[in-house]
């Protein structure tokens, strides 16, 4: 019978994309859909950067290893969502966290969501240009 890891879960939304992160005792790897996290993100070290910035503010960067399944949306919405993900793993992992992760805008989530296209309209909004004669 195998063994199972413990681990800790969290869950995350932005616009189209969801974000689930399993927190596991570890040395600070994250891998995201199966792939190392900066291969995933394209190599963009500004999303690395704002991806470890709960773990980063909570000073347990090299506590954990991360295990992140996100579909859904673009490459900026899912960075959003696994943020949020991890914040929320990791309240629950350490309650007296949330006040400096809520401080910083981490507990949060974005509730913006594209707005349908409307009929008669050019898109959500856009109307056909007025003409008086």
């Amino acid at each position: 019978m195998a063994t199972t890891k413990k681990y800790i879960y969290g869950l995350g939304r932005r616009k189209e994309a969801t974000a689930t992160a399993r927190l596991y005792e570890g040395k600070g790897e994250m891998t995201i859909n199966g792939k190392p996290a900066l291969e995933y993100l394209s190599g963009n070290k500004t999303y690395l950067a704002e991806v470890t910035d709960p773990l980063a503010l909570a000073e347990k960067q090299k506590e954990y290893d991360i295990t992140i399944m996100v579909k859904g949306g673009g490459l900026a919405g899912q960075v959003d969502a696994i943020k949020l993900a991890i914040s929320k793993a990791l309240v629950t992992e350490a309650a007296d966290l949330r006040p400096m992760l809520k401080k910083a805008g981490m507990m949060k989530r974005d509730p913006r969501e594209k707005e349908r296209k409307k009929y008669g309209l050019r898109s959500a909004r856009k109307k056909e240009q007025f003409s008086k004669r």
